[in-house]
């Protein structure tokens, strides 16, 4: 039990970090996704690149650099600010592909019946395209939230004291055999807290498809 409530005391901060980097790529990747689709081809070229840049440099590279490589004078980024940051920019470049990729998958006559009905650009994109491509893409983002809930143990690199880290510190001080149960016990949180996320990923995905290609 010593194992259990050693692992226990990161889950806190895990469930902190994944909630805050989630809430920013979720918000940050509806402008970034909008460029990805601009006819603007500056706008488009500049999403482009920022998204292909975050997405071509591992997570644990982005972590270093936001907690060793941002200084000003005596300012430096605490380990749960830098990982926050660094996986809510990550986020945002995953979330913004999920996003384009949802506003492209719209059934083209749904929005051509709604043009033929006299609304505006913006009436459409707000009232059709936008809430289609969400229902599309929403079994993607909680896929992505599974994913991501994992990446935060990464933090663990940067002293950041969620589970990973606290069952690293456990095994350090018991290096017997007891010392794989705080792995095992780590492993097995991370196993619940993914299987409600999967579930609803699951249901989206049927209900999705059933209202949106209906």
């Amino acid at each position: 039990m010593d194992a259990f409530f050693a692992v226990l005391r990161g889950l806190p901060l895990t469930l902190l970090l994944t909630g805050s980097a989630f809430a920013i790529g979720v918000v940050g990747a509806v402008p970034v996704a909008l460029g990805l689709n601009s006819k603007n081809r500056l706008i488009w070229l500049v999403c482009r690149l920022s998204v292909d840049l975050v997405r071509g440099i591992p997570v644990i590279v982005w972590l270093f650099m936001l907690k060793f490589g941002v200084q000003f004078d005596s300012f430096r980024l605490s380990p749960l600010a830098a990982a926050v940051l660094g996986l809510g920019v990550v986020s945002i470049a995953y979330l913004a592909e999920i996003y384009r990729g949802g506003l492209q998958a719209v059934p083209r006559g749904k929005v051509e019946a709604a043009q033929a009905l006299g609304l505006r650009s913006r009436a459409v994109f707000f009232g059709v395209r936008a809430p289609l491509a969400f229902r599309i893409v929403s079994p993607s983002i909680a896929t992505y939230l599974m994913s991501l809930l994992k990446d935060s143990s990464i933090a663990s690199t940067i002293i950041v004291a969620e589970m990973v880290y606290q069952s690293q510190t456990y095994a350090r001080q018991h290096p017997t055999v007891e010392g794989i149960l705080p792995y095992v016990i780590v492993g097995a949180l991370y196993i619940l807290l993914s299987l409600p996320v999967a579930y609803a990923s699951r249901r989206l995905d049927s209900r999705m498809r059933k209202e949106v290609y209906a």
